[in-house]
Order: structure tokens, then sequence, then C-alpha cells
């Protein structure tokens, strides 16, 4: 059986639950975790309009208030995904 193929955006994965999105891989060093914090209805669709961003480390015996290492908040997934890219491209290049 083939394996479902997953979102990707750059070369890394993208995975949806609820409101959260997870930009990486959990292989990896760093992680990011966007959460859509409010939305606005456009025509018949739900479109993000504030989005937290979180670059955070994928070591689980860190504490999770502690792996968090940059924090922001834009307007709109479009800004949210463009600075998440940059971040984790550079987190990952620096390891």
């Amino acid at each position: 059986m083939a394996k479902p193929s997953t979102l990707e955006y750059k070369g890394h994965p993208l995975m949806r639950n609820g409101n959260i999105i997870y930009y990486g891989s959990m292989d990896d060093d760093y992680i990011i975790m966007m959460q859509i914090l409010d939305t606005q209805k456009v025509q018949d669709m739900e479109v993000a309009t504030k989005v937290s961003i979180q670059l955070q480390l994928t070591d689980t015996s860190v504490r999770a208030k502690d792996r968090i290492v940059k924090a922001s908040v834009k307007d709109g997934l479009y800004d949210a995904m463009d600075i998440a890219s940059i971040w984790l491209d550079r987190a990952l290049a620096s390891r």
C-alpha cells in the first residue's frame, strides 16, 4: 500500500490539527508551530487574519516552556508562512 502523500512547503512537511499548523519534521532539531488566532470570512471561506508563530526545539527532554526559541504574531497566513520558512531554514542550517 502506498504511503499517503504529505503536504509540503519549500521542502518541509506541513501538518494541521484544528487551528494549529506544524511546519517541519520532528526528526529535525527544530519545528515551527503556528496557531491561527483569528479568522475572517471571505465569501464562503474562513481566512486566517492573525497567526502566532513559534520556532521550537523538538528535544522532548527540555521543558515545553524552554523549547520556544523565537515567537511572533503575523497578520495573515502568507506572512506567517514566509517568516516560518526563513526561521526554520536558518535554524536547521546552524546545527
